[in-house]
């Protein structure tokens, strides 16, 4: 059988999962979710990837994975937005691809996480409305020069529009 694309390929295995998941299954994420990020963490080399929720004047971590020897942001973590690169990438103040995160944390242009950042790639994720809901984000404590921003914005396209569009 020939096959005009790869099956293998991130952006087809991200849009089988979110596409295959029940609208039934999770009232807010799609249960692929976990395995969308896991995917992404590791074809884009990054050490942590995950879907925040901005509400209320709050950024929460809805879902996460993280490398095995680093876990800075259990699920269910809350703080403040305006203390958040999710926030200043949603408002412009960030690019959502930063190579290098040292020069903007040191300068004060962005938050200080709490710990290293070297690449850090940020997407809003936007309700078929055009409503935010959060972020899809990734990073790594060093620094990605391949990092991939179009991969993880078409991602956030696809998880979006598996969200109800009241979140």
């Amino acid at each position: 059988m020939f096959l005009d694309y790869n099956p293998d390929d991130l952006d087809v295995r991200i849009s089988e999962l979110l596409v295959a998941t029940s609208d039934s299954a999770d009232p807010d994420l799609p249960s692929a979710v976990p395995a969308v990020l896991r995917l992404l963490r590791t074809r884009l080399g990054m050490d942590v990837a995950f879907v925040s929720q901005i509400a209320d004047g709050r950024r929460t971590i809805q879902a996460v994975d993280c490398a095995p020897d680093f876990s800075p942001l259990p699920a269910g973590t809350s703080d403040p937005v305006e203390e958040t690169w999710c926030h200043h990438v949603i408002e412009g103040r960030l690019p959502e691809r930063v190579e290098n995160a040292a020069p903007y944390v040191k300068s004060g242009r962005a938050p200080d996480p709490g710990h290293p950042l070297g690449t850090i790639l940020s997407t809003p994720v936007r309700l078929p409305g055009g409503k935010v809901y959060g972020t899809l984000c990734c990073f790594s404590r060093s620094i990605r020069a391949e990092a991939d921003i179009g991969r993880l914005r078409y991602s956030a396209d696809l998880l979006a529009s598996r969200l109800p569009a009241a979140s």
